[in-house]
């Protein structure tokens, strides 16, 4: 303990008393500072111990519409100590059932959220996003409530709205198009709900999407070897170098950049597999490739 030192005699002579979990001068006898264990009183081996001594519930999070506050009774007509109940106690656990479950159905904000959760959950279902991105989209859709940006508007493209500001923000981009083919609402209508957020404040700096951010999703789509995927990332960021990647689509970029590699590696996939993957058009991935082609200052024989 020699980066601690007492405040009392200036000695850096300290001992951990680890029975009251105090950091001592030896010197003075001074209680420097007190370590608190923020860890439960009890210990548990296995995953049953720890179920069964745990006194609290599930954490927060915003994909619950109370904050995942509520109380649900279970539907398992089991007691505490697992076994059956009888016939009037199940009667009775049917009636706390009903009741408790209307009063956690709250107004109309409360059944808004709660339909747009189930919808934010069944795209990120669709399209593969993790838990993080689910909340922050949740978490920009509560803003958007608060800023009453949904009035007068779908749900479904709000949703939508915030799922690919969501996948912005946690650089994990996932195109319109994408988005829209899966979502109940418009493509049109989305980019109108994303703009929204953004003249409201709800999004003040959304980093643009990169080239290098899509690659490993292509890649992994086309079944393509992690070799393909770090050259194709270091072809962009060469090119990024140079200058030519300034207003072009970044999937576009992307998808031609994997094209080449796979050409050069023998793992050659078609434009058309390409494009389909990175939700472009061939025309796109030739003309990004000959670009890229000249740039390289190579020639690839297709």
């Amino acid at each position: 303990m020699n980066q601690l030192k007492c405040p009392s005699c200036g000695s850096s002579n300290i001992i951990f008393d680890g029975f009251r979990g105090e950091h001592v001068c030896r010197n003075c006898g001074n209680v420097i500072e007190t370590v608190i264990d923020q860890g439960p009183e009890w210990r548990a081996f296995t995953p049953e111990q720890k179920a069964r001594r745990t006194r609290v519930g599930a954490p927060l999070t915003p994909l619950r519409p109370d904050g995942g506050l509520s109380t649900m009774i279970d539907w398992r007509n089991v007691d505490s100590e697992g076994r059956q109940l009888d016939l009037q106690s199940r009667l009775q656990v049917s009636r706390l059932r009903k009741v408790n479950k209307m009063f956690n159905v709250g107004g109309f904000n409360e059944k808004n959220l709660r339909a747009a959760i189930n919808e934010i959950e069944r795209i990120s279902t669709c399209i593969g996003l993790p838990r993080s991105v689910r909340e922050e989209a949740a978490i920009l859709y509560r803003k958007a409530t608060r800023h009453r940006l949904i009035k007068g508007r779908s749900v479904e493209s709000m949703v939508a709205a915030c799922i690919y500001a969501a996948c912005k923000l946690n650089n994990l981009p996932r195109t319109l198009d994408e988005i829209s083919d899966i979502s109940k609402a418009s493509r049109k209508d989305i980019s109108r709900s994303y703009r929204l957020l953004i003249n409201h404040g709800i999004l003040s700096k959304v980093p643009p999407s990169r080239a290098v951010d899509f690659v490993p999703r292509i890649v992994s789509d086309l079944k393509l070897s992690m070799k393909v995927q770090h050259i194709s990332m270091e072809v962009l960021n060469y090119a990024y170098s140079l200058g030519i990647t300034s207003g072009k689509m970044p999937e576009g970029l992307a998808a031609a950049s994997i094209y080449l590699t796979s050409l050069l590696l023998g793992e050659k996939r078609t434009q058309r597999e390409v494009a389909t993957v990175a939700s472009v058009t061939e025309v796109t991935i030739r003309n990004r490739f000959k670009e890229l082609l000249m740039a390289l200052d190579f020639e690839v024989l297709i």
